[in-house]
C-alpha cells in the first residue's frame, strides 16, 4: 500500500532537468535536447575519443569525433560520423560506433544529456548547428598536444595548440623558454590559394614565450 508521501512523489512525475533554458520533465527520448562533450577510452586503454553532439528533440543533428590512439581510430571516427547523424541518442547508444573509445564517449555524453548536464542548458533554443566546429577554431584543426621527453635529451615540444613546433628556445640552463611554431591549417589554406611555399611558411611561422632571449635553439625532432 502506498503511503501519502509516495502518492505525493508519484503525482509530481520525473524531476525536471535544465535543458535549453527550460525545465523539462523528461519521459520520452524525444524530449532530450542539448549540446555537450563526452570523453571515452578503448578497452586496452590505448586510445581516447572526444565526442561532441548537438541533439535536438532527441535526434543527433551535429557530431564532431576527435580521436587519439591507434591509426585505425581515425577511420573509426570517419565511420562513426556517418553513423551518428539522424539517429536518436538512444539508438546511438545501442549502435556499434566501430571503436571502443567512441562507444565509451557516447555512453558518457548520453549520461550528461539525459541528466541535463549540457553546455546549452541555459541557452534559449540551444546552440545552432555548427557550434561543434567552433572548438576547432578558424582553421578547423583539433588542438592536439604532443610532447616527448627522456632522461638523455630532456623535454621536446612537438605539437601544441598554436601548431607544429619547429624550434625550441633554450636558456643557459638548457631549459625551454619559448618556441617557434608553424600554423599548419593556415599554411595549407594559403598554399591552396596559390601562394608560394616560402611566403606561406613565413606568414604562418610565429614564436611564443621568450624566444628571442634564447642562448641556443634546437630542432625538437633531432636526436
Amino acid at each position: 500500500m502506498e503511503n501519502n508521501c509516495t502518492k505525493c512523489l508519484n503525482s509530481r512525475g520525473a524531476s525536471p532537468i535544465p535543458e535549453e533554458a527550460k525545465w523539462i520533465q523528461s519521459k520520452e527520448i524525444t524530449q532530450i535536447s542539448g549540446f555537450s562533450h563526452g570523453c571515452g577510452k578503448c578497452a586496452p586503454q590505448q586510445g581516447t575519443c572526444k565526442l561532441t553532439l548537438n541533439v535536438k528533440d532527441g535526434i543527433i543533428k551535429e557530431a564532431l569525433v576527435e580521436t587519439i590512439g591507434c591509426t585505425g581510430m581515425t577511420h573509426s571516427a570517419a565511420m562513426a560520423c556517418e553513423i551518428l547523424i539522424g539517429k536518436t541518442i538512444l539508438e546511438a547508444l545501442n549502435t556499434d560506433l566501430v571503436c571502443d573509445a567512441i562507444n565509451d564517449a557516447m555512453k558518457q555524453i548520453f549520461l550528461q544529456l539525459v541528466y541535463g548536464r549540457s553546455q546549452s542548458a541555459f541557452s534559449e533554443g540551444g546552440l545552432e548547428i555548427g557550434a561543434g566546429l567552433e572548438d576547432l577554431g578558424k582553421n578547423l584543426t583539433s588542438a592536439v598536444g604532443t610532447a616527448y621527453a627522456n632522461d638523455k635529451i630532456g623535454p621536446r615540444y612537438l605539437n601544441l595548440a598554436e601548431g607544429y613546433i619547429t624550434k625550441l628556445a633554450l636558456d643557459q640552463n638548457n631549459e625551454i623558454i619559448g618556441y617557434e611554431y608553424l600554423n599548419i591549417g593556415g599554411l595549407v589554406k594559403m598554399l591552396e590559394s596559390g601562394v608560394d611555399y616560402k611566403t606561406a611558411c613565413e606568414k604562418h611561422r610565429k614564436t611564443y614565450g621568450r624566444f628571442a632571449d634564447a642562448v641556443k635553439y634546437l630542432d625538437p625532432r633531432s636526436k
